[in-house]
Formats: C-alpha cells, sequence, structure tokens
C-alpha cells in the first residue's frame, strides 16, 4: 500500500498488474466538542459527507455523475453503496465501486469528491482519508485528509488512462459547494491535465 501526499500520483496498475475491479472508500469522523459548553454551542457530534463520482472524457467534459441522489452510472460500471449521514464508526463511511472492464472507453478520468450536502465545512471534521481497493480487497493507496477550514467540498482524488494503465492522484483541493455539480468547475481545473 502508498500512502499519498497531497498531489502525489501512484501507478495502480504497478500495485496490482490485473486490475478489473475497484472501490472508492471515504472514512471521517466528527471533531469531538470539548468540555460542556462545546457540547452545548457546538451542535451535534455527527456531521453528513457524501462521497461522489464524476464521469469525464479527455476534454473533461462531464459523461455522467454518481451521488447519493444517483447511486449507478447510466452504464453500470460505477455503484454507490449509499449514503452515510454521521461519519460514526470505523473505516470506510461511503465506498464507490468501479468495474474498470464495464467503463466505456470514452471515459478518461474519474474525479471522487466529498462534499457536505448540510452546509457543514470542513473545521468540522476529523481523520478523513480515501483509498483505493482491488478486487482481492487488497488496499493499493490511501490519502489522508489534513487539512480544515470553512469549506464544504473537497475535490479528494481522480483516476486516470495512463497508456492502458490507471493512475490515482491525490488531490485535497478545497473548494465551495454543497452539491458535487456546484464544484463541477474545481473539478475540471483540479483534475484534467
Amino acid at each position: 500500500m502508498v500512502s499519498l501526499s497531497k498531489n502525489q500520483t501512484v501507478s495502480l496498475s504497478k500495485q496490482s498488474p490485473v486490475l478489473s475491479q475497484l472501490e472508492f472508500g471515504l472514512g471521517w469522523d466528527p471533531i469531538k466538542k470539548k468540555g460542556f459548553f462545546g457540547g452545548l454551542l457546538g451542535g451535534s457530534d455527527s456531521i453528513d459527507l457524501d462521497a461522489g463520482c464524476v464521469l469525464m472524457d479527455s476534454a473533461g467534459n462531464k459523461i455522467d455523475t454518481i451521488w447519493f441522489r444517483k447511486l449507478k452510472s447510466s452504464c453500470g460500471s460505477v455503484i454507490h453503496t449509499g449514503d452515510n449521514l454521521t461519519g460514526e464508526g470505523d473505516g470506510d463511511d461511503e465506498v464507490i465501486k468501479v468495474n474498470l472492464s464495464k467503463l466505456p472507453s470514452s471515459v478518461e478520468y474519474l474525479a471522487f469528491t466529498v462534499n457536505s450536502f448540510r452546509g457543514q465545512s470542513f473545521n468540522d471534521v476529523d481523520n478523513a482519508f480515501c483509498r483505493v481497493v482491488d478486487q482481492s480487497k487488497k488496499e493499493l493507496a490511501r490519502f489522508k485528509l489534513t487539512e480544515q477550514g470553512s469549506h464544504t467540498g473537497i475535490v479528494i482524488a481522480s483516476l486516470s488512462r495512463n497508456s492502458g494503465n490507471w493512475d490515482f492522484t491525490a488531490h485535497g483541493h478545497a473548494c465551495r459547494g454543497r452539491t458535487i455539480d456546484d464544484m463541477h468547475s474545481d473539478i475540471v481545473t483540479t483534475v484534467v491535465r
């Protein structure tokens, strides 16, 4: 497993030579409110983040969007397993599965995002990470998000075709937007090279 820093790229094909399916896992915890007044004034101890994926062609044109309002891509190759409303528990809170063999050849990029539909900021998020797992459940790459701030969305990572192979890039690009559609211009400028 490769632990990535912001803006680093790793070839997933070198990590797992026979790639057919990937899982993109996203995990987070709500910030623990300190003391009696922290709990009273800080609101609830849950945070609702939403993982999303945009399929794009080589020019950055949107082919499809997968998120909690559309859990399966039109081509059937990308599936969101469901919405976690709290961030409670260990491990992945939301998972997006990608069947690389079914992915249309026109898809050059898969941009993975996380945003707060309810408008909670990343000041309320702790221990956020994303990871990529192959079809044998081997973890290939992990990116721990360390930045906090008043932003409501992040272009967290992307997959891109590279001469028949797949590269995974950790972005961690903060942006505004409560839905994946609100973030589209940031997604294109961050992911498309």
